[in-house]
């Protein structure tokens, strides 16, 4: 029977698709070729698709309807890049199954960032 694999992109409209293309590029290191940015599935892992109550306060400061978060390799990394470049944490935590940091991106969109952990046997 056909069934969904996972997430296949996420896709954002925008005022100035160059500007915002070099912002993640800048920031966040995304690969941008042609404006897009592309990675191989991961090894191990999930990709998560989730609702929330559209009354939670998870997307705060945000008023957009949803929120991007991202896999990354080094959340102590990623939190010195995303400094470097100037831009501010909204705050950061560390959980058994992960470590996480937020911020906004130009155009209002939170990112969490979630370096994956395995949780303790």
């Amino acid at each position: 029977m056909a069934q969904v694999l996972g997430i296949g992109g996420v896709f954002v409209k925008a005022q100035d698709t160059g500007a915002l293309a070099e912002w993640y590029a800048r920031v966040l290191g995304f690969p941008t070729e042609g404006g897009h940015a592309m990675w191989p599935p991961p090894a191990g892992g999930f990709t998560l698709w989730s609702p929330f109550q559209a009354t939670s306060d998870y997307f705060d400061p945000s008023t957009q309807p949803f929120m991007l978060n991202l896999r990354v390799d080094d959340i102590d990394g990623m939190v010195a890049r995303v400094e470097a470049a100037g831009e501010a944490l909204m705050g950061r935590q560390d959980e058994s199954y992960g470590r996480f940091a937020w911020l906004m991106d130009p155009q209002g969109l939170k990112i969490e960032l979630w370096e994956h952990l395995e949780p303790p046997a």
